[in-house]
Order: C-alpha cells, then sequence, then structure tokens
C-alpha cells in the first residue's frame, strides 16, 4: 500500500494534457493501485494520475458506498454525455481546503483500456459520471476551478494558498 503526496497548484504539470498509453504495463498498474490507495486514505471518489505526478493517462473512480469497487481506467473518453444535468459540490487535494459546486452532465458514457488491456465502455450515473468527468479533465490539464468564472476561480486559490501556503 502506497500513499502518495499530492501535487500542489500551481504545479505545472496538473496543466499538462497527458498522452495515451499504447498498452496497460506494470508502471500503470502499480499507478493505478497507488492512486486508489491515495484516493481512499484522502478519503475520494476519484484520482487522475497527474495528481500525484504520474504523467500517464490514467484515472481510477469509486463513487461506491462499501468502497473497494474501483474503476480502473486507461485513456477515458467520453462518447456520450446525458444533457441532463446534476450539481455536486467537488473539491481536489490539488487545491486543499476548497470546493465548489459544479454543474456536469448527471450520465456519461465512457470508452476506455480496462486493467486488463481491453476496451470497455461503461456507463456512469451521478456520483460515479462526476467522478469520471472530474479525473477525465485532470488528465487534460483541468481542474474543477477551471468550470467557474474567473473571479470565483481567483478567489479559491487565493484561500487555499492561505490555508495551506
Amino acid at each position: 500500500m502506497t500513499i502518495r503526496p499530492c501535487l500542489r497548484y500551481p504545479d505545472k504539470r496538473l496543466r499538462t494534457r497527458v498522452s495515451e498509453l499504447a498498452e496497460i504495463t506494470e508502471e500503470a498498474r502499480t499507478a493505478w493501485q497507488d492512486m486508489i490507495d491515495t484516493m481512499e486514505a484522502m478519503p475520494g471518489v476519484g484520482m487522475g494520475a497527474p495528481q500525484i505526478g504520474v504523467m500517464l493517462r490514467l484515472a481510477v473512480v469509486d463513487a461506491s458506498e462499501k468502497r473497494g469497487q474501483a474503476v480502473r481506467m486507461a485513456n477515458p473518453e467520453i462518447l456520450h454525455a446525458s444533457s441532463q444535468m446534476r450539481s455536486h459540490e467537488e473539491a481536489s487535494p490539488n487545491l486543499p481546503g476548497v470546493s465548489a459546486v459544479i454543474e456536469r452532465p448527471r450520465a456519461v458514457t465512457v470508452r476506455f483500456l480496462n486493467a486488463e488491456g481491453e476496451m470497455e465502455e461503461r456507463d456512469f450515473v451521478g456520483l460515479w459520471a462526476t467522478s469520471v468527468q472530474h479525473q477525465i479533465d485532470h488528465l487534460n490539464g483541468k481542474l474543477f476551478v477551471d468550470h467557474l468564472s474567473k473571479t470565483k476561480r481567483d478567489m479559491l486559490i487565493r484561500k487555499s494558498r492561505k490555508l495551506h501556503g
């Protein structure tokens, strides 16, 4: 079990779009497990690899009530998003101490390479869908505050810096 430190904003790696993986390697499997361990320790409902400084297109999501249901994804891509929206208070260990209500599609269909290296398509709804979209943002160099107005975003960034240096 390895809990990795999360990068702190404004680390440039958090603003970097990561490249796709050609295949599932041992490095990817190790990173997934470290991401799950780190996510569980927070506790959180998802994590993108860049959050812990791993510049691979990997994400994990576990919005289950009893935990231990983490979905490991490489190269996740949203194929379809519902027109019905859902609001949820989001946060990130990369910007500690702050959160904001973000509106995202309530359901998404995502295609990704699974832990066996096979292409999989899966529907995610509710908190699962919110988390998947949040993690894909991380893989694209975006943070949840990027969905806010510049004024609100700047205010939250200043508040996080004040709280956590």
